[in-house]
């Protein structure tokens, strides 16, 4: 009986000590990322990320209320000069989305411009009002001059981020 015990302590310790240790290596890629990466919002990681080309023709692709998750890479273009609260993205082509985050619950830096950045969330084709495209030029600091010029609502790729990764 007491060899059976032993047998059975020691298998048990075979077999603990043979068993990977998956909280080392998700660690261990968290701090990779956090090394690369300033986060906002809800961690993410960088895998499974498409480039802003292929990110321009899942938009082309959609219409007016389609929506669909996914993560791009793109650089900053532009960011709200008064808080952080939008940024808008480049898409290809001069081709950009217009970038909100999720709940309005994390801000990005006001010199956050020309920085690369991976976000997740929802892409979605949205027409944006006179209103608010007015209220987005004063908040980006454009003239009185060119918000007048904004007469006509504009069908937008729109992003809706609950996290972001922007490279250090």
């Amino acid at each position: 009986m007491k060899n059976i015990l032993k047998v059975c302590v020691v298998f048990l310790l075979v077999v603990t000590a043979c068993k990977e240790n998956t909280s080392e290596k998700k660690d261990a890629k968290n701090s990779e990322t956090a090394t690369k990466f300033d986060s906002f919002g809800a961690m993410i990681s960088n895998e499974g990320t498409i480039d802003s080309k292929a990110m321009l023709d899942k938009f082309k692709s959609m219409k007016a209320g389609d929506t669909i998750n996914v993560k791009f890479a793109s650089k900053i273009d532009e960011v709200c000069s008064k808080k952080g609260c939008w940024m808008k993205l480049d898409l290809a082509d001069g081709t950009q989305t217009m970038v909100r985050f999720k709940d309005y619950g994390f801000f990005m830096p006001l010199d956050a411009k020309d920085r690369e950045v991976i976000v997740n969330g929802k892409a979605f084709v949205q027409e944006t009002s006179v209103a608010d495209l007015k209220h987005y030029a004063e908040d980006a600091g454009k003239s009185k001059e060119e918000i007048a010029k904004i007469t006509k609502s504009k069908l937008e790729f729109a992003f809706e981020a609950d996290g972001v990764l922007m490279k250090k």
